[in-house]
């Protein structure tokens, strides 16, 4: 991923931060030889430094990733900046996000009891805090069955991509001028990116 350094997100604490609240993520391999991508879920563990993750076993792609490096990329806000919020008008419109790309090797995981316990990890951080879902009294038959369907996996972490494009490399007052923007208006990407902006503004304010 192309970076210029004022780009860069260099604090791992943000980065796994990312990771874990923009979760669903692109997971891209070389299938049948072209680049082939899967849109899933995976849980970081930070400590293991790995994702984990499951594709439908009707999904061949899992078939040949062995002996390659994995490219994971997780989309973070996002949203289009107008020249229109700035002092000039010799700009034009661009778009500010995060992004990270993740890269690794990934391995099958046939142990039964790591599976579920994978899958009840990814229950528990989407279900809503008052659900009364709880896969642990589900017909561990049911369980095994659908379980059948599924190819788990790990993904050990070899390198991290991060990049905040957050108007960094525009004088601070224009970077008010856009926050101003961003924090009027009802878009929860525009919101979200005001808020990152204005965490990196009050380092200079």
């Amino acid at each position: 991923m192309y970076i210029p350094k004022h780009f860069i997100i260099a604090d791992e604490t943000i980065i796994f931060d990312v990771i874990e609240s923009f979760s669903f993520a692109t997971l891209i391999s070389q299938h049948q030889g072209e680049p082939y991508a899967t849109h899933l879920p995976l849980i970081l563990n930070k400590e293991e430094r790995v994702l984990y993750g499951h594709f439908a076993r009707a999904n061949e792609q899992w078939k040949d990733t062995r002996d390659q490096k994995i490219l994971v990329i997780f989309q973070g806000p996002h949203s289009y900046i107008s020249p229109s919020w700035y002092e000039t008008n010799k700009a034009v419109p661009t778009w500010n996000y995060v992004a990270i790309h993740v890269y690794g090797e990934l391995e099958i995981i046939e142990d039964k009891n790591v599976i579920f316990n994978t899958l009840d990890d990814m229950v528990k951080k989407y279900e809503r805090p008052d659900s009364d879902y709880n896969i642990n009294i589900v017909e561990p038959s049911y369980i095994e069955g659908m379980s059948k369907g599924i190819v788990a996996f790990k993904i050990k972490i070899s390198k991290i991509e991060a990049k905040a494009k957050l108007s960094q490399n525009h004088p601070v007052e224009r970077q008010k001028l856009i926050l101003g923007q961003l924090e009027n208006s009802s878009s929860e990407n525009d919101n979200l990116i005001a808020s990152l902006m204005k965490k990196n503004l009050d380092k200079y304010c």
